[in-house]
């Protein structure tokens, strides 16, 4: 059962993702980048901050302070999803290139989940890979993105399609940089903490259903416990399987749906936990099909959505033809068939592909017309 919380949660906690040799720390609290001992993870005597023009003005002079006996660069790049583009990626190379950085460099993703995924690329890329650390200050980043070693772009044609595998050095979530978050931000990283109750702990379902409008006010103690949760969760899933080749695809779930949305949008208009919303509600539907969740459950997830402001229904223009095109250009789909992640009851997620083709386009027919 998940415990009330004291007033010993607000300090800083660790969580250890578990990788062999490639082992790293997620400090989570208030103040972690102050408190944490970043030099300790930093190689060689040069670095380069990556981030953008928001949090740069916000956090960046506080996070080098850590850097005070190395030689600093910095790439600020623009807000938004536009960034995350073999474009983008090319500005963070050249800026590396141009400064004549090394292999003994150490690259630092200041940012939300944009500015990781990108900034975590350029590093496995550059020169074949150099060290880097992750700084998340958006919600979504610090309990989804920041963790787990993912990295890459997007496409036009596919989201996530371009990328690598290459783990930070550490994992510094600074709760205090959650208070500058915009309150769509806020809510579209609850709709990923909502996810982990939903693919592998109800009774954190439980608890988050429980304490949502405390999570809502920006609770310290209560934002603390539910990213160490949400981090505990997906350290346990990466390190059974770090690059993917089954389980860890259950972190996906809504995510099919979702990506097809943000396709279709041109990845404009939406932030990622608002297509992963919807995602998930259309992820739980086809569970309700095939008879592993109740319809009562399925309205759970839906009011707690609403709770959070978060989207229900795809976009309006959005057709069952748009959906299919664009789910089947997914990083599941082998052998040109979509496996998708469905619950087999509530907290126990699985990958199949045996979802019944006729479920899938009820479930599309349904939010399509639905709306």
């Amino acid at each position: 059962m998940h415990k009330s919380l004291s007033s010993s949660e607000s300090k800083c906690c660790r969580v250890c993702v578990s990788l062999g040799i490639r082992s790293y720390s997620i400090i989570i609290g208030p103040n972690a980048m102050e408190e944490a001992v970043i030099a300790d993870h930093i190689f060689g005597h040069r670095l380069m901050v990556v981030t953008n023009e928001i949090v740069e003005r916000l956090y960046f002079e506080t996070v080098v302070q850590n850097f005070k006996d190395f030689q600093v660069d910095k790439i600020v790049l623009p807000d938004g999803e536009n960034i995350k583009t073999l474009e983008g990626l090319n500005v963070i190379l050249s800026a590396l290139l141009k400064g004549r950085h090394d292999r003994t460099t150490t690259l630092v993703a200041l940012g939300g989940g944009v500015i990781g995924d990108v900034a975590g690329f350029a590093a496995a890329v550059y020169q074949r890979g150099i060290n880097f650390l992750q700084v998340p200050t958006t919600l979504l980043a610090q309990v989804d993105s920041a963790v787990g070693g993912k990295t890459g772009v997007n496409h036009a044609l596919g989201k996530n399609m371009i990328g690598a595998s290459h783990q930070p050095s550490i994992v510094i979530s600074d709760t205090m940089t959650l208070k500058t978050l915009p309150k769509r931000e806020f809510a579209a990283g609850l709709s990923e903490v909502i996810k982990y109750g939903l693919i592998a702990d109800k009774c954190f379902f439980d608890w988050i259903e429980d304490n949502l409008d405390g999570l809502l006010s920006h609770d310290s103690n209560l934002l603390t416990y539910a990213i160490r949760v949400s981090c505990q969760i997906k350290a346990s899933i990466v390190s059974q399987d770090e690059t993917e080749q089954g389980h860890r695809a259950i972190l996906n779930f809504g995510h099919t749906f979702g990506h097809a949305i943000e396709t279709f949008l041109q990845y404009r208009d939406w932030v990622h936990g608002e297509a992963i919303s919807v995602g998930m509600l259309m992820a739980m539907r086809l569970s309700v099909l095939l008879g592993g969740i109740s319809e009562t459950d399925f309205e759970r997830l839906k009011v707690m959505l609403k709770r959070c402001g978060l989207p229900t229904s795809p976009p309006r223009l959005m057709t069952v033809q748009d959906f299919n095109l664009n789910m089947m250009r997914d990083k599941k789909v082998m052998g040109g068939q979509l496996r998708l992640v469905i619950l087999e009851t509530f907290g126990l997620a699985t990958v199949t592909a045996e979802y019944g083709a006729s479920n899938l386009q009820k479930v599309l027919t349904i939010n399509c017309v639905a709306q």
